[in-house]
């Protein structure tokens, strides 16, 4: 395999700290201006700023084994690194080269010029960056090894159609147990499966698998009364309460548009297992905030304070499901019933006896992801919930967040659950905009 150079990006090293180790035996070549870009994050609290100290770190490590300028190796088996200024007098005239990402450009400009025979490849998050290169000429990809799918396509949904055999079927209506063939599909544990007859498709039962050892558990009708005063308006809805129901599905993620009730479901699970069957002690409710850790300081007031901005459409939910009832929700909250948490100070945090929600997940990375999941103690079930269309954090997309981490690398664990919601219930005109805007 021919040997080629990866000149790295800001946005590739700001996104995994670990990236100079991912390209084989091929050499890298990080721009001087990517590293005064990194020292400008470094100070940051949330995860860009633990991948651009993490970086740096493995930068001075390096820095044992040999020069940088001159080239070091990178680890056995591995290529070189080098740390290149760009060569002004060497790019076209042109570039604007007091531009950071023209500078970069022109660094992987420099490399080809020099090494006329080799690939000369920039690797970069940036689209912009990444169509700049490509009308000069230069090969460019994007960097992918943090992605949990290949696209959003591939997201597990939590549910399946499976053809059966009309009997069968009769059977499951007659109550009796009801198995699955490991040879027939791959079922993941918690999955929905709608059985449809292979003689009338319009004849269907709606099951959860649980494993191949057990029965199919029926989606019977007592869902449909709801709790806490929410009733499913669809059968992803019925999916989603039977699992926020069931203590033994210890995490949970639920994915949908704007307005199909995942969060308002969530809550309203919380609530139930906390004030009616006191299965958990308090209802702990967060979401990310962007940028997470820093912006929450510039607030005035206490952390509750603070937060209420950022809260605010849970504190909505919270006061529809109280009946409108604000003294007993603020009761609740003073008590310590219900709590509104800081993700940024949840490191060191030991949450146990807890239903936790953490809403709009898909501003979570991964690396924060792992942060929160290992604050779970004893007796506690997590909710996150969000919508992987909506993402703001500029450092993820649909495939790398850690909603869709989540999803993907628990699916085959009998402690998780997942649905993904489909059908909008707030309003009509919340669903026709979500689907055409």
């Amino acid at each position: 395999m021919a040997k080629k150079t990866y000149v790295l990006d800001t946005s590739v090293c700001l996104t995994d700290s670990n990236c100079i180790y991912s390209f084989a035996n091929h050499d890298i070549v990080l721009p001087l201006k990517v590293l005064e870009e990194i020292d400008n994050h470094k100070k940051r609290q949330d995860s860009v700023g633990v991948h651009a100290r993490g970086v740096i770190r493995k930068l001075d490590s390096l820095r044992e084994n040999g020069s940088l300028y001159k080239g070091t190796r990178l680890a056995k088996g591995k290529g070189m690194l080098y740390v290149k200024l760009c060569k002004k007098e060497n790019v076209l005239i042109d570039i604007n080269l007091n531009i950071p990402d023209n500078e970069i450009i022109g660094v992987a400009l420099n490399q080809r010029d020099e090494n006329p025979r080799r690939k000369v490849i920039v690797v970069t998050r940036d689209i912009n960056m990444r169509v700049k290169c490509d009308a000069l000429g230069l090969l460019t990809e994007d960097y992918q090894s943090n992605q949990a799918v290949q696209d959003t396509s591939h997201i597990y949904t939590g549910f399946i159609e499976h053809l059966v055999d009309e009997p069968i079927l009769d059977r499951f209506y007659a109550g009796e147990d009801i198995f699955l063939d490991q040879e027939e599909s791959n079922f993941m544990p918690n999955q929905f499966v709608m059985l449809v007859s292979n003689q009338n498709e319009k004849k269907t039962g709606l099951a959860r698998f649980l494993s191949y050892t057990r029965p199919l558990k029926r989606m019977n009708g007592n869902y449909k009364k709801g709790i806490w005063g929410v009733k499913p308006r669809n059968k992803e809805q019925i999916f989603a309460l039977d699992l926020l129901k069931d203590k033994k599905v210890e995490m949970i993620t639920l994915v949908g548009k704007a307005g199909c009730g995942k969060t308002l479901l969530a809550i309203a699970a919380g609530l139930q297992q906390v004030m009616e069957t006191d299965s958990y002690r308090k209802l702990v409710i967060s979401r990310p905030i962007q940028p997470m850790g820093r912006d929450i300081g510039f607030l005035p007031g206490t952390m509750e304070e603070k937060m209420a901005p950022w809260v605010a459409p849970i504190q909505d939910n919270l006061q529809f499901l109280m009946g409108n009832d604000k003294e007993t929700l603020k009761m609740y909250v003073d008590n310590g019933t219900i709590e509104v948490e800081a993700l940024t100070y949840i490191r060191g945090l030991s949450i146990s006896n807890a239903f936790i929600i953490i809403d709009e997940s898909q501003n979570l990375t991964a690396h924060e992801l792992k942060t929160i999941l290992t604050r779970v103690g004893e007796n506690t079930k997590i909710v996150f919930t969000g919508d992987v269309e909506q993402i703001d954090n500029v450092y993820i997309d649909e495939t790398s967040n850690g909603l869709t981490h989540a999803v993907e690398k628990f699916k085959s664990y009998d402690l998780a659950g997942h649905i993904t919601l489909i059908k909008g219930e707030r309003s009509q005109i919340a669903t026709i905009a979500s689907k055409i805007l």
